[in-house]
């Protein structure tokens, strides 16, 4: 049965495309039958990683950012690959890619749509833990990460201060801190 709210999806294309995402536009019939186009930004499904060393530190990352203009601090996150036959294997693959680190457990935190109204982006959140530096960065031409680690409370206080402004570190350290830890990063 169709919710009474559901709109009716009568044509789809692809308007615009670029590395990373699509841009695709419906036409759609609404639940009064009125029809209009619809566009939205499709870039498939995402992890993001809380990845803690063995001492409970946070592997975190920096990277230029060139919508904003700035270089933002964050934890892992990148989109899954036809190789990737789950989020779990995506998670491994792009933690040692963007960090160097390989993470000897992961448990899945949460699934989000988070911008929903305009996107059909779903990010799955992880938390690595015992993640060791045993592999070596293997960036795309228009990565340039710096890496680090730091205490998840430094990482908390950073949300709390306004300084953790990338988006899914902000929801994936909130998200732990709310639900999963101590405060410490500890279960």
């Amino acid at each position: 049965m169709t919710d009474e709210l559901a709109w009716e999806t009568l044509d789809s294309r692809i308007s615009y495309t670029c590395e990373g995402f699509d841009i695709v536009t419906d036409t759609v019939r609404f639940p009064n039958g009125e029809e209009a186009a619809f566009d939205y930004l499709s870039e498939g499904e995402s992890v993001v990683v809380l990845p803690f060393t063995a001492d409970g530190d946070v592997v975190v990352i920096e990277q230029w950012r060139q919508a904003v203009g700035r270089v933002n601090w964050a934890i892992p996150a990148g989109g899954m690959e036809s190789e990737d036959a789950t989020p779990e294997d995506c998670v491994a693959r792009e933690l040692e890619e963007e960090t160097g680190y390989r993470p000897g457990s992961v448990e899945h935190l949460t699934t989000v749509e988070p911008t929903n109204g305009f996107a059909d982006a779903v990010f799955h959140y992880f938390v690595a833990r015992d993640c060791e530096p045993t592999g070596e960065q293997d960036l795309d031409y228009n990565e340039d990460i710096r890496v680090e680690t730091t205490r998840f409370d430094a990482l908390v206080d950073a949300a709390r201060e306004d300084e953790l402004r990338d988006g899914r570190s902000m929801l994936g350290v909130l998200y732990f801190a709310l639900f999963r830890s101590d405060g410490r990063g500890q279960n």
